[in-house]
């Protein structure tokens, strides 16, 4: 019953930190949404807001490699083409006041024993890159290419978050993903 209280806890912190960044993410609103008692912070959660941003930011880098770890790769350019239908509805997500959980766990304010966020946010964003550059390698590419095709999808992608947070649209996203699937298509072949 302890890790299905701990597990809901970090599941809504993920929410709120897709919706009102780390700042905005209160215990309040996080065990509301999870139905944890107000003991169960502390409990669970020793080190504060940064063990539970940190925590969160984890699970939802875990999630999103497993995704990335089902990308098809026939071909370099069907690797690029499958990240970018999964990532699309989730740009949608930003459009509509929702943003990215490691995104925001990387934001949050430093210093003395709160460094931990960063600290997950940098493992989950590698963990994607590796395992996208491994989808590209599996694909044919040289690991090094592999990995720097890898690095431009995920800072696409975190950049597609923001601006479509801040004009509420993915139009940009949609013209971004046109142009890398045409260069990938053009420089890799279907």
């Amino acid at each position: 019953m302890a890790r299905d209280t701990r597990a809901r806890m970090i599941a809504a912190a993920v929410r709120s930190l897709q919706h009102d960044g780390a700042e905005g993410m209160s215990f309040t609103d996080v065990l509301s949404a999870s139905g944890a008692a107000r003991g169960a912070i502390y409990h669970h959660f020793p080190g504060g807001k940064s063990q539970l941003v940190a925590e969160a930011a984890t699970d939802n880098g875990n999630e999103v490699r497993a995704a990335l770890a089902q990308v098809p790769a026939e071909s370099p350019a069907a690797v690029v083409r499958g990240f970018l239908r999964l990532i699309r509805p989730v740009v949608l997500e930003s459009a509509s006041g929702g943003g990215c959980a490691v995104a925001a766990a990387a934001m949050t304010k430093s210093g003395p024993g709160h460094d931990g966020p960063q600290q997950a946010a940098a493992v989950a964003i590698g963990s994607w890159i590796s395992e996208l550059a491994g989808r590209l390698t599996v694909a044919g590419l040289a690991a090094d290419e592999a990995g720097e095709l890898a690095s431009t999808l995920i800072t696409m992608l975190e950049g597609a978050h923001v601006l479509a947070r801040a004009t509420g649209g993915i139009e940009c996203f949609d013209q971004t993903a046109h142009a890398l699937t045409a260069l990938a298509e053009g420089r890799y072949g279907r």
